[in-house]
């Protein structure tokens, strides 16, 4: 064989074997190193239908690296495939790459194919993103592609939600004088016209989309909410009708219209639309919140009072025991409130904790505390091995400076339960913070990571931790990573503080200018300017 000829085309033994080895993983769902076969091969052959097979298994992994990797691959092995370039558009979407994202959706635009352009906009609106960059990139694209209406349209929203209202309604004019066949013009002028109050133009907008589009539901919706704000309601629900006669079975519909009828202040229509429902076998439990609300709004408390308590457990269930209660307390009847929350304990033992939970919040809103612990007190002896109940009164026993105590409820939780992340991290988060027994609470807070890694809360008591032993450069990454996944005021003021003793002063003064425009109440922002004035932008 030493003497054989090379194999010029076909497989190779190597070659065959990759492949055979990662056809066989992905048939044992080792779908991990499926991936990494197909790419291999992918790359040895430049195959571009190998480096798709390997997308196909990494997408079964757990590794978004692998995933993209093989993506990258494929794109550029199939650059004039669409497939490959609009999933690097939503991977970089996941990662909250928005530039790159739309990037790759402006690439699709400009072959002709379906960049998904007017979702990706209404998508960073809602999420907040800086817009200033994308619609610079926006403007860029036009200049070369003047015509392409998706683009358009998507640069009008943004400019709208950046305040240029006014260019946006040019440019979505000029484009319902040249195509006024596109509904996506026609939805968002309307939209626009509604926001600013324009609501005769938003329900002229509407029609014309119905023109286009006459069986697009979300016209129909935005004629019948500019009519309701223009007081015709009876025209309304006479738009809205042929919608539920298209869709007789189809309670979400219902639900929906209810809410936007009562949005718009008319709970009659609302309720109309809402009592069927309660004939269906199981309701919707939306359908009792909502008919809770509108008899809640009206005063009707005994009939609110029946809605709520109809909520089956799972979502809405504890909401509407809060909102029932509260508004008890609203109407005087506090010890009725009270009854009512034990009866719903009595009724649903499995929600008792958070029940409970719900009546001490109550008392402490009426400054009753001294009921409040007698309550907690009393429901800790029925049932002393609850870990909520004990969670809560660790909790109000820090905030009464009673270590030893929260000590004691967290311990206890932990010996029944080793592996409750919330209690590791609460202890060791605790220990860290206002004690100088640091390396015994980074040790718990190292478990609860192991437990969760990817909460926010004990990312950041893991790099507080390393910060409080001194070790800056550690805590840092955990920081970032807990800041960028859940913005909050007190992770902000522990990364602030950690960049600037690293000498990175001018972030964290961004950091604490961020944190100073975005929350209203920031106590530990605030101590931390009166430690290092320095820090204020």
């Amino acid at each position: 064989m030493a003497s054989a000829p090379p194999i010029r085309k076909g497989l190779d033994a190597q070659g065959l074997a990759t492949l055979l080895t990662a056809e066989l993983a992905g048939q044992r769902d080792d779908f991990d190193r499926a991936a990494r076969g197909y790419l291999e091969s992918a790359d040895r052959y430049g195959s571009s239908a190998l480096a798709e097979r390997a997308v196909l298994a990494a997408r079964y992994s757990n590794d978004q690296a692998l995933l993209l990797q093989a993506t990258q691959r494929w794109h550029a092995l199939a650059p004039d495939n669409e497939a490959p370039t609009r999933l690097l558009a939503g991977l970089a979407m996941e990662r909250g790459d928005w530039q790159a994202s739309l990037e790759q959706r402006l690439t699709l635009a400009a072959r002709g194919d379906q960049g998904d352009l007017i979702s990706f906009a209404e998508t960073v609106i809602d999420e907040q993103v800086d817009l200033i960059p994308l619609l610079d990139t926006l403007y860029r694209f036009l200049d070369d592609h003047p015509r392409q209406s998706d683009a358009i349209v998507a640069t009008a929203l943004l400019e709208a939600a950046v305040g240029d209202t006014r260019q946006a309604e040019r440019r979505l004019a000029e484009l319902a004088r040249t195509q006024p066949e596109l509904p996506a013009v026609w939805l968002v002028r309307g939209r626009i016209a509604l926001e600013q109050g324009r609501v005769a133009a938003a329900r002229d907008a509407a029609r014309r989309g119905l023109e286009a589009a006459p069986d697009d539901n979300r016209f129909i919706l935005m004629l019948a909410q500019a009519q309701l704000r223009l007081g015709n309601v009876d025209a309304a629900e006479a738009g809205l009708d042929p919608l539920l006669a298209r869709h007789p079975d189809a309670p979400q519909l219902r639900l929906a219209l209810a809410q936007l009828y009562m949005e718009e202040g008319y709970n009659a229509p609302a309720r109309r639309l809402l009592l069927p429902l309660l004939e269906s076998d199981p309701a919707p439990p939306a359908a009792y919140i909502l008919l809770g609300a509108i008899a809640d709004e009206q005063e009707e408390v005994d009939n609110a009072l029946l809605y709520y308590r109809q909520v089956p457990p799972g979502d809405g269930f504890l909401e509407a025991r809060l909102r029932a209660a509260q508004m008890l307390i609203e109407a005087g009847r506090l010890l009725d409130a009270r009854d009512f929350l034990n009866i719903e304990r009595l009724r649903h033992p499995d929600m008792r904790g958070e029940l409970v939970t719900i009546e001490i919040d109550l008392l402490e809103e009426q400054n009753l505390t001294d009921a409040a612990t007698q309550l907690l007190e009393r429901e800790i002896r029925r049932a002393p091995e609850d870990s909520q109940l004990r969670f809560l009164r660790s909790m109000r026993r820090y905030e009464k400076g009673d270590l030893e105590g929260m000590e004691r409820d967290l311990r206890s939780i932990l010996a029944r339960e080793p592996d409750n992340a919330m209690a590791l991290n609460a202890l060791g988060y605790t220990l860290v913070d206002v004690t100088e027994r640091h390396q015994e609470g980074l040790e718990l807070i190292q478990r609860a990571h192991e437990l969760e890694p990817e909460s926010p809360a004990i990312l950041d008591s893991l790099g507080w931790a390393y910060h409080k032993l001194n070790d800056n450069e550690r805590a840092l990454p955990y920081l970032q990573e807990a800041y960028a996944a859940q913005p909050d005021q007190e992770i902000a003021a522990h990364l602030a503080e950690v960049l600037w003793l690293l000498e990175r002063r001018q972030e964290a003064r961004r950091v604490i200018a961020e944190a100073l425009e975005r929350f209203d109440e920031r106590p530990r922002i605030d101590e931390l300017l009166e430690r290092i004035p320095a820090l204020a932008p």
